[in-house]
């Protein structure tokens, strides 16, 4: 990673984490994308239980911003979307499909966000969960918790956690990926039928590098959005304001708040169609972008050569940055933020007329081949970028 990047506080490896958590128990399998525990819910040997819980990063902070700037608390109703998605499509890259139970958490310096912040975020919440739901995924809004922290968190953070029970033999290895299986991505981006227009496909990763590589030093007179030990020099960095206007009169704002969209009723829709057994693994691309898979994968190299079109956001990004183009991949989803591995090209097929019914693009994007070691290669403008685990 760029010096940069780390001068910024954020990692796209996390590795102090990793080994942190080293100790803790990793539920009946490992390398999955949420926790699966015993039915300790049910007492039924064959069923299980899944956690998770995330949130929706230092968007919050963009979305704060764009408020103070324009006075526009709307753009906060994403942000509880985001959180919540965050925790769905990982537990639906386990098999989980419905009957959820969701909470938020919410903590806020009470002395800069008012309360009508958040009643946009929890209207927003419950919105996007009544139009998942209208798609057969039944989640239980559970309310949560709002602290006012204002020692502890300078605006606010916006986190959750989610609960879910299924059949045993329903559950989707992540660790599943072998040489021969093909890679079906779909895109993060585009105007699906279950969203509120354009989306950027911003999701909720790299918001700290967008949000320092693209505003301006204009945004240095909120030092409240500013971590007070990061170097100056990575501060800010860029030209533009959130409210100019960049792309078919969308404003930079409203472009990287674009919520991030839940793949659920089109897996909902998979899973309905395609055998379980057939469908290998599912990755969701987040914190680590094209790498997430890394994290699964053991020698096999993973190359993705045919990428859906990278979308404007993050095209943007690159040219007002000036970032490596294999930084660009490990950072953000570059477009493609959900991967499903298997071996039959005419099951590929089906998946992808699937995800398009829903407006959400999607296509063979590469394929698995052995290797001594973890790797991924991605292949970009005729030059192959190469990662490790």
């Amino acid at each position: 990673m760029s010096d940069k990047y780390l001068k910024r506080g954020v990692s796209a490896k996390k590795e102090d984490v990793h080994k942190a958590i080293s100790n803790i128990s990793q539920g009946l399998y490992t390398n999955l994308f949420c926790k699966v525990f015993p039915d300790a819910l049910g007492g039924d040997a064959k069923w299980v239980n899944l956690m998770s819980s995330d949130g929706s990063g230092t968007k919050s902070i963009i979305a704060y911003l764009y408020w103070k700037e324009t006075g526009d608390a709307s753009v906060f109703r994403g942000i509880g979307q985001d959180a919540l998605v965050m925790n769905l499509d990982d537990m639906a890259c386990v098999g989980a499909i419905d009957k959820f139970l969701f909470t938020s958490i919410i903590n806020r310096n009470k002395h800069r966000i008012p309360g009508e912040i958040i009643k946009e975020i929890i209207d927003g919440t419950q919105e996007y969960i009544e139009k998942l739901n209208s798609y057969g995924l039944e989640i239980i809004y559970t309310g949560g918790e709002t602290a006012d922290v204002g020692d502890v968190v300078r605006t606010i953070s916006v986190d959750a956690s989610m609960v879910a029970r299924m059949k045993k033999l329903d559950v989707i290895q992540t660790g599943n990926i072998k040489a021969g299986q093909i890679i079906v991505g779909l895109a993060s981006y585009g105007n699906c039928v279950y969203e509120n227009g354009y989306n950027s496909g911003m999701g909720s990763n790299g918001l700290t590098s967008a949000r320092h590589d693209l505003l301006s030093s204009h945004y240095r007179s909120y030092p409240e959005s500013i971590e007070s030990l990061v170097d100056t020099s990575v501060q800010y960095t860029g030209n533009h304001k959130l409210t100019d206007r960049v792309y078919q009169d969308i404003t930079l704002g409203k472009l990287i708040l674009s919520p991030t969209m839940s793949y659920t009723p089109v897996l909902k829709k998979i899973f309905n169609q395609v055998d379980r057994p057939n469908i290998h693994s599912i990755v969701h691309c987040t914190g680590g972008g094209a790498t997430k898979v890394l994290h699964f994968v053991d020698k096999v190299k993973i190359i993705k050569d045919n990428y859906l079109p990278i979308p404007f956001l993050f095209n943007f990004i690159q040219e007002q940055s000036q970032t490596d183009w294999k930084e660009m991949f490990q950072v953000f989803n570059m477009g493609t933020r959900l991967e499903i591995y298997l071996e039959d090209e005419t099951i590929a097929q089906e998946i992808i007329a699937i995800s398009q019914s829903f407006g959400v693009d999607a296509q063979i994007i590469g394929y698995v081949d052995s290797s001594e070691k973890a790797e991924v290669e991605v292949k970009h403008n005729q030059i192959s970028y190469h990662y490790f685990a």
